[in-house]
């Protein structure tokens, strides 16, 4: 997709700061970091959402999985504990309508996620 940011992340025409990558995955630092480790995991391939996915992007999204458990280890917040959130339409905070899983960690986080009220 041309208008796509995380398309273009992965072309190469958009500079990250990425810290994994393999055939179908790609994870980059978030530039509005919500934790000490916040970092964006997504499929290479264009899928606009969460609920986009297709049976045939089963194995996608297990590789997505693993890809941020990996990251989560590597980047020091495994022992400790990370929280791996994606979010899914506007109402749900999905800014960029490209699938992605942010893993959030290094430091103690609360429940719910959200301020009450």
């Amino acid at each position: 997709m041309n208008d796509c940011l995380f398309c273009s992340i992965v072309q190469g025409h958009t500079p990250a700061d990425i810290v994994y990558q393999d055939e179908d995955v790609l994870a980059f630092r978030d530039i509005h970091p919500k934790a000490p480790v916040h970092v964006l995991v997504i499929p290479r391939k264009h899928v606009r959402g969460y609920r986009d996915a297709e049976e045939k992007d089963e194995a996608l999204l297990g590789r997505l999985a693993r890809a941020a458990a990996s990251i989560a280890e590597s980047e020091g917040t495994g022992a400790g504990g990370f929280r791996v959130v994606v979010n899914s339409g506007a109402d749900a905070g999905q800014s960029v309508d490209h699938l992605h899983l942010h893993v959030l960690g290094g430091a103690p986080m609360g429940w719910p996620p959200w301020p009450s009220g």
